[in-house]
């Protein structure tokens, strides 16, 4: 079960890469159509935030799995994920029915950034949190 979930969780963030570039592809109402509103803007536009704030967590809990979740990984793992968000919105601008713009790459950055200080305070700070948790789940008993 162990293996498992190590191998769940390393192949997880490039799943969810893939998921970020099919619906990159898509209209920008793909997976959430509200009627046109302020209300339905804002929810789109903070998705960025979220989106790549989980990326960023996904790629986390892969290197915490195989007890490589260091300072030095975190902050790869955070320019990795804001420059995947710099491709993303590069390939969005080659989709007729998208845009790009740099205030969503800040949006990405933000929310990476966002999930990078939590991680740092929670995780390496008070070691607490779900990373605390995949740890103990993947972590060889010794006998």
């Amino acid at each position: 079960m162990r293996k498992f979930l190590k191998l769940f969780l390393t192949v997880l963030p490039f799943i969810y890469m893939g998921a970020i570039w099919y619906m990159s592809s898509q209209p920008d109402d793909l997976i959430l159509d509200l009627p046109a509103s302020s209300v339905d803007r804002f929810i789109k536009e903070a998705l960025h935030l979220v989106e790549f704030a989980i990326l960023y967590l996904l790629f986390a809990a892969a290197l915490c799995a195989h007890n490589k979740l260091t300072s030095s990984w975190s902050t790869l793992a955070a320019i990795i994920a804001c420059l995947y968000g710099v491709c993303d919105e590069i390939h969005q601008s080659f989709i007729p029915v998208r845009s790009a713009s740099l205030i969503d790459v800040a949006k990405d950055v933000i929310g990476v950034l966002a999930a990078y200080f939590h991680v740092r305070f929670h995780y390496f700070k008070h070691h607490r949190g779900f990373l605390t948790i995949i740890e103990k789940l993947t972590k060889k008993a010794v006998s």
